[in-house]
């Protein structure tokens, strides 16, 4: 609902086998206070749950949490999966991520990426960033 006075709504899930969810539960109070509503999913999702998740609720963003080195499988699979379901839904993968890995993440379709020393205000101004990019 990206350009209406509703706030952005983000989807967000620790995609695999990865079972650290401490930084995605402080990312979904941070997007919260930045007043932006937040479906957390949890653990061990798959893209199939995701993208279900992300129509159904309309999604205006995803936010992939990863921590265990998937993400260079995980996240373009997730792109993919998307398109395939015809969604323009801008993911976002913040976590674990050598930097050598950002661009090839980027160039995969990921619309950011961010590390585990991002601000709160960096996290919420990728997200509206992310999104008004989609639009």
């Amino acid at each position: 609902m990206a350009g209406t006075d509703l706030p952005l709504r983000v989807v967000l899930a620790k995609l695999g086998l990865d079972g650290h969810d401490r930084g995605i539960k402080v990312v979904a109070r941070i997007l919260r206070d930045a007043g932006m509503e937040v479906i957390y999913l949890g653990l061990r999702q798959t893209t199939d749950s995701i993208v279900a998740a992300a129509e159904q609720e309309d999604a205006d963003a995803i936010g992939l949490s990863m921590h265990n080195a998937g993400h260079m499988t995980l996240g373009p699979n997730m792109v993919k999966a998307l398109r395939d379901a015809e969604l323009e839904i801008p993911v976002i993968i913040g976590g674990i991520v050598p930097d050598d890995d950002v661009q090839p993440l980027l160039d995969a379709g990921i619309a950011a990426v961010l590390g585990p020393g991002a601000s709160a205000e960096e996290v919420a101004q990728t997200v509206r960033d992310a999104v008004s990019a989609a639009v």
